[in-house]
């Protein structure tokens, strides 16, 4: 992945990085001497590299560093001292979709790392997809609904080592855009992907939506953004029944 940094009015870029095993592109923008402020865009160069356009501000001695995102929710444990973590790193996106029927969530199955455990529909972007066809490929497999995306709202960076469920040692990068979408005509979801890392979909209430238990990179979104998309009609969406 590439970092441009495009510092406002005039949109001209002032930083390039590119983000290695474990780097956090905010903190890495932060090294370099500036405030990453929202991305603004996600696309592939002719190269198939993905590269993520960010606006950021300069940084000033007065200027807080970057927060850590939450983590992801694997459990952390000891390295054993015979054994070196394989190094993977996973490039995603997800969204957080909005309806007359609240907020889209899937729950994480036995395969995934956190069973049981609510996500935002998304997933892995595979080679020469784009984000935002990965993530509406992800939400018609995971929840068989159609949905139209409004804009990148966030970057997540996540990582460490620990134990996945096959039983292996791993080194994880974790880097998540995050769109926000509507669905004009929500339907009752349905996993289309079955035996994969999502058992059920649901339509959530926004009023209960808090009450489940969500990966903390999912929960740090949905309370960010979720109040803030509008329906097609303009109109914030209506907490009824799913």
């Amino acid at each position: 992945m590439r970092i441009i940094g495009l510092l406002p009015p005039l949109a001209s870029t002032v930083v390039q990085v590119g983000v290695d095993h474990g780097q956090d592109p905010r903190q890495l923008l932060w090294s370099k001497g500036f405030i990453a402020q929202r991305p603004l865009s996600a696309r592939l160069d002719d190269d198939g590299e993905l590269v993520v356009v960010m606006q950021v501000a300069k940084r000033h001695l007065t200027s807080r560093p970057p927060k850590s995102h939450p983590r992801g929710g694997r459990r952390r444990r000891e390295q054993p001292p015979d054994q070196a973590p394989v190094r993977r790193q996973r490039v995603a996106a997800y969204a957080i979709v909005r309806s007359i029927r609240g907020v889209l969530g899937t729950r994480n199955s036995e395969r995934g790392p956190v069973p049981g455990v609510w996500q935002l529909p998304g997933g892995g972007i595979e080679p020469g997809e784009t984000p935002a066809e990965a993530v509406l490929r992800e939400i018609r497999e995971e929840t068989s609904q159609e949905v139209e995306l409004d804009r990148l709202i966030d970057l997540q960076s996540d990582h460490w080592v620990g134990l996945t469920s096959s039983g292996a040692w791993e080194d994880f990068h974790a880097l998540r855009l995050i769109y926000t979408a509507t669905c004009a005509d929500p339907t009752v979801p349905v996993v289309n992907d079955v035996a994969g890392t999502t058992d059920l979909a649901r339509w959530l209430p926004l009023r209960h939506w808090r009450s489940l238990p969500w990966t903390a990179g999912a929960r740090s979104a949905l309370d960010r953004f979720a109040d803030q998309i509008l329906l097609p009609t303009g109109r914030h969406v209506v907490a009824v029944g799913a």
